[in-house]
């Protein structure tokens, strides 16, 4: 009985690390990632704008089907090709960057079908709010890169968000919308 004990015990540890020799760390590529919003315009066209500065790290368990993700962005890097525009966006009529000048995504929830993500859920940190997201994910997939040497992953991600519930609550009395699509592509190398 006993060396049945052993015996599982040590067929236990050894899967054990075999599923953690699965898991991987990546740097976020800021030359490959990109994150987006879209906002209606009074219904008729709509508002587009991307962050410039990223960071952020991903673990990737393929063989577990988990995963974690940190992403920080630099909201005072938002560029939507009008200076106006990008000025107020920075006021603290909307992102306050001033005061809040980096957004936080944090996840550890990851949902597979087979060796692709689908998708990831977690928390949105923005204006000092904090709330549930959930990013869809489509394209996800890994492959080696001829020119890095090693492994990349990445996909397309997106969600909705209401903005009122971070706080960002300017022009809902005149009808611009509460609902945010927020898009995100995303490239991690493998370190």
């Amino acid at each position: 009985m006993r060396t049945s004990l052993l015996a599982f015990a040590a067929a236990a540890t050894l899967a054990t690390g075999a599923a953690h020799a699965q898991s991987a760390s990546y740097a976020i590529d800021p030359s490959h990632t990109y994150a987006t919003f879209e906002i209606s315009h009074f219904g008729t066209s709509t508002n587009r704008g991307r962050w410039d500065k990223k960071q952020g790290t991903v673990q990737l368990d393929k063989a577990g089907k988990s995963g974690k993700v940190e992403l920080t962005i630099d909201v005072a890097s938002i560029s939507t090709g009008s200076a106006a525009f990008d000025k107020h966006l920075r006021s603290a009529d909307l992102f306050n960057t001033d005061v809040h000048p980096t957004a936080t995504f944090t996840a550890d929830k990851f949902s597979f079908n087979g060796d692709k993500v689908t998708e990831v859920a977690g928390t949105l940190t923005l204006l000092g709010k904090t709330n549930p997201v959930v990013l869809k994910a489509s394209n996800f997939s890994c492959y080696q890169s001829p020119m890095l040497k090693r492994e990349v992953c990445g996909g397309d991600f997106e969600t909705t968000i209401d903005r009122t519930a971070y706080g960002m609550n300017y022009g809902v009395q005149w009808g611009f919308p509460k609902d945010v699509r927020v898009v995100i592509q995303v490239e991690a190398i493998k370190q």
